[in-house]
C-alpha cells in the first residue's frame, strides 16, 4: 500500500476517541431516543456515549451480555449497538453468549424485535456481516467505525422526531 492509499483510508475512520462531538447530522435524530450501547471495552462505550449524548440521544450502557439483555427488557432503547465478541464469564452461573446470541434472544420478543440493532465488529467483516444480518442485525459496521457511513444508516433507520 502506498502512503496516500494509507491517509485515504484512514481518513474514512475515525478513531474511538471520547470526543464530545455529534454523530454526523444526528442531533435531529436523537432527540426523545434512547440507544444501548453494547461492549466489553470501555474506551468503546466511552467514545459512543459522549457521540450519542452529543446527538441527543439518552444513553445506556452495557459491558457483557447478561447486562445488554436486562437493560434491552427494562428500557426499550430505540436503538441498539452491539458488539460481537466479549470475553468469557467467569461467574459460577455462565452464560457464554456473543453479540449474535444476544441478537438472536432479542428477535425473540415481541415488544423488542422492532428494535434496530446496528452490529459492530472487529472480526473479519465479510463472515461477520453475514452472521449478523442473518440473525436479524440492522446494519453491520467494521470497527473502527466509519462515523459518517454509521450515521447514513441510522438516517435510515429512523426519522427525525419533529421539536
Amino acid at each position: 500500500m502506498n502512503p496516500s492509499d494509507q491517509s485515504n483510508t484512514a481518513s474514512l475512520r475515525e478513531p474511538f476517541a471520547p470526543e464530545a462531538t455529534p454523530i454526523p447530522d444526528l442531533p435531529s435524530l436523537g432527540r426523545n431516543r434512547k440507544v444501548l450501547v453494547v461492549d466489553d471495552n470501555v474506551v468503546v462505550l466511552k467514545a459512543f456515549e459522549a457521540k450519542f449524548k452529543a446527538s441527543g440521544f439518552e444513553v445506556i450502557l452495557a459491558r457483557d451480555t447478561m447486562s445488554a439483555v436486562t437493560e434491552a427488557r427494562k428500557r426499550k432503547p430505540d436503538l441498539i449497538v452491539l458488539d460481537i465478541n466479549f470475553p468469557p464469564d467467569n461467574s459460577l452461573i455462565s452464560l457464554q453468549w456473543n453479540g449474535l446470541n444476544v441478537l438472536q434472544w432479542l428477535k425473540r420478543f415481541e415488544e423488542l424485535s422492532p428494535i434496530p440493532v446496528v452490529v459492530v465488529s472487529g472480526d473479519d467483516a465479510e463472515k461477520s456481516e453475514k452472521k449478523a444480518l442473518a440473525a436479524g442485525g440492522s446494519a453491520y459496521f467494521q470497527k473502527p467505525l466509519n462515523f459518517t457511513a454509521f450515521a447514513e444508516a441510522l438516517r435510515r433507520l429512523f426519522r427525525p422526531i419533529p421539536a
